[in-house]
């Protein structure tokens, strides 16, 4: 799954990462080392703008709150829930299926965190039997530093109980798309703990490489079938992971220190 990520690169950094050619500085988000369901993220994505005679799709840098809410909803209570869709039935589930065909995004990253279970509690898990307890975090990150694209969706919700020219009228959500984790050897993988994505957690978010980025964005590709091929993994050998400071598992720290490496696990927690 993802359930927190890091977000601190500058939308000037991101501009030229995306090939974006149209951003509002006032929706300019500081870097955040600690990104949690319901915060405003960045996300990438292709669409005309608003009011313009041109139609044509713009690439634009947009803030997004993290949680879907699907247009239909009654209430947007349960964005909170939606932070993640799957990869395997994106295209089939109602609360997914609509934004899958027609308002897809990239949520731009450092890298994400993830805690490690021992194997027993997690085996438990994939089964649905129990919740695993979150134990030693790990960050998760291209070895060659670059952004992390995530594969995500966004819709629009309108709250009827605002009149039209209210500013929180509209909400513009978004969710990650999710796949099976990596089983192959991480490209850097800690001297102590976990040599696999998959022995982190049996999820991990969908991370696209540059030559999808255009037609994962591209508002033209409707075709449920068509759109799947795009959903496939990204080639093994492209991430590491090293260990980090208990501090993340609390959503009040938020700092760079959070992404910084451990030598080994920290005391008291277990692989």
């Amino acid at each position: 799954m993802c359930g927190r990520y890091a977000a601190s690169r500058r939308p000037e950094d991101l501009a030229g990462v995306f090939e974006i050619e149209k951003w509002e500085p006032e929706e300019t988000l500081e870097p955040d080392y600690n990104v949690a369901p319901t915060k405003e993220v960045y996300a990438v994505l292709d669409r005309p703008v608003k009011d313009a005679d041109d139609r044509r799709p713009v690439r634009q840098l947009r803030k997004l709150k993290w949680g879907l809410v699907p247009s239909w909803a009654k209430s947007p209570e349960g964005g909170a829930r939606m932070i993640n869709a799957r990869a395997e039935t994106v295209h089939e589930k109602p609360s997914y299926r609509r934004a899958f065909t027609s308002r897809r995004c990239i949520l731009p990253a450092d890298g994400y965190y993830e805690w490690v279970t021992a194997k027993e509690e997690r085996e438990l898990e994939v089964e649905g039997k129990k919740k695993r307890p979150r134990k030693q975090p790990y960050f998760v990150l291209p070895a060659d530093g670059s952004v992390f694209a995530m594969a995500g969706l966004y819709e629009f919700w309108r709250d009827r109980t605002l009149p039209d020219d209210h500013p929180r009228a509209w909400w513009a959500t978004c969710s990650v798309i999710t796949t099976e984790a990596e089983t192959t050897p991480l490209a850097v993988a800690p001297a102590e703990g976990p040599h696999a994505l998959a022995e982190i957690h049996p999820r991990m978010p969908l991370m696209l490489t540059p030559d999808r980025w255009d037609s994962w964005l591209d508002p033209a590709r409707t075709d449920p079938e068509d759109l799947r091929s795009l959903l496939e993994p990204p080639p093994a050998g492209l991430m590491r992971a090293y260990p980090v400071s208990t501090a993340v598992s609390n959503v009040r720290n938020n700092s760079p220190e959070l992404l910084k490496e451990l030598e080994g696990p920290e005391e008291g927690t277990l692989f």
